[in-house]
C-alpha cells in the first residue's frame, strides 16, 4: 500500500551538513560561499588554507559525512527494507540543500524528513538548513518535515559520557571539563533563540551520567566565532583557558583540560584545528595537560537513534 504523500510508499531523508571543500582548489570558492559571494582577501584565504594545510591538505569532513549519510541508510535498512532513501544536501558545498531536493523530486518522492548533522537548535543553524528545504520543495509539491533538535538522545549522551568518562581517567586529578560548541553572533542570542540553552542541555546530561556533580569541574564555553566586528557568543574557549591558568585561588587552576566539543558530530577543522591544535597549544603553554573527547562520526548506536527519530517523523 503506498504511503500519503510519496510516490511508491518510499520516504527521503534530506540529511544536511556544512560541508568542506574536498581539494585545494575548491577552499577559495567554498570561503566565498560562506561569505554570501564575496571573495576573501589574499590574507584571509591564506589563512585558511594553512589551517588545512596544517590537517594535511584538507579536511575529512567530506568523507565523514558521506559515512554517516552511509550509517543512517543502513539503520533505516535494518528498521524497514526499501522504505527510506537517505541523500546529502551541504549548505556551503555540493551537493547544495537546493539541487538535493530537486534531485529528490525528479526520482518521485513526495516527503522528505530534514535532518540536520548538528545536535542543538538554533534559527541560525538548524532553522536556516530546514527553511531552505522547505523553500526548494514547496514549488516542487514536495513537504518537509524537520527533526529540529537531537541535544539530548540518550544516545548521544550516552557515546559522550562513555568517552569522556574513560578519557578522564587518564588524566590529573584536578582536571576541569569544557563542553564546547560553535560560537554564534550575540545579535542572534539576543533574540532569545535556544541554542545556548540546548547546549547547557547537554553538557548537564553528559555530566550527570558521568557523575560530574559539582559545577567546579565543568563548564561551558565557545569556540570557532566568526571574524566578524559584531560581537559573538562568549566566554571563547581560548579566553577560558588563560583565566582558568590566570586563576589565584590554586584550587581553580586545573591540571588538566578536558574538552568535549558536543556542538559537533564530525572531526573537521573546528575541531582538528581550532581545539587539537590552537586550543591544546594554549593549554601547553600554561603547562596544562589538554585532551579531547570522540566526536559522533558513524557511530552506530548514535545513528540508529537518530534513525528511529526520522521513523518516528516519517
Amino acid at each position: 500500500m503506498t504511503s500519503a504523500g510519496t510516490a511508491d510508499g518510499r520516504i527521503a531523508v534530506l540529511l544536511m551538513a556544512y560541508g568542506t571543500p574536498r581539494t585545494r582548489d575548491e577552499i577559495e570558492p567554498y570561503y566565498t560561499d560562506i561569505r554570501r559571494g564575496r571573495p576573501p582577501t589574499p590574507e584571509a584565504l591564506a589563512e585558511l588554507t594553512a589551517r588545512y594545510d596544517a590537517l594535511g591538505g584538507t579536511s575529512p569532513l567530506a568523507a565523514r559525512t558521506e559515512a554517516q549519510r552511509d550509517a543512517l541508510q543502513t539503520a533505516l535498512d535494518r528498521v524497514a527494507q526499501g522504505r527510506y532513501h537517505v541523500a546529502l544536501g551541504l549548505k556551503h558545498a555540493e551537493p547544495k540543500v537546493e539541487a538535493a531536493v530537486a534531485q529528490l523530486a525528479a526520482q518521485g518522492f513526495r516527503r522528505i524528513v530534514g535532518l540536520v548533522l548538528a545536535p542543538h537548535y538554533s534559527a541560525y543553524s538548524v532553522g536556516q538548513y530546514l527553511d531552505r528545504a522547505r523553500a526548494a520543495a514547496e514549488p516542487l509539491g514536495l513537504e518537509v518535515a524537520g527533526i529540529e533538535s537531537w541535544a539530548t538522545e540518550p544516545a548521544f549522551v550516552q557515546f559522550t559520557a562513555t568517552d569522556l568518562a574513560a578519557k578522564l581517567a587518564t588524566m590529573p586529578e584536578n582536571t576541569k571539563v569544557l563542553f564546547t560548541a560553535h560560537s554564534l553572533p550575540q545579535r542572534i542570542i539576543d533574540t532569545g533563540d535556544p541554542y545556548p540553552d540546548q547546549l547547557h542541555a547537554t553538557a548537564t546530561a553528559v555530566a550527570a551520567a558521568v557523575g560530574l556533580g559539582q559545577w567546579s569541574r565543568w563548564a561551558v564555553a565557545w569556540q570557532s566565532a566568526g571574524r566578524t566586528p559584531e560581537p559573538w557568543l562568549g566566554p571563547d574557549i581560548l579566553q577560558v583557558i588563560d583565566d582558568l591558568a590566570a586563576a589565584e585561588n590554586h584550587a581553580e587552576r586545573p591540571k588538566g583540560l578536558l574538552v568535549s566539543a558536543v556542538g559537533f558530530v564530525s572531526d573537521h577543522l573546528e575541531v582538528l584545528y581550532d581545539l587539537d591544535i590552537e586550543a591544546a597549544a594554549r593549554a601547553a603553554r600554561h603547562g596544562i595537560a589538554f585532551a579531547r573527547t570522540k566526536c559522533v562520526n558513524d557511530d552506530p548506536d548514535v545513528m540508529a537513534a537518530l534513525a528511529r527519530r526520522v521513523v518516528e517523523v516519517g
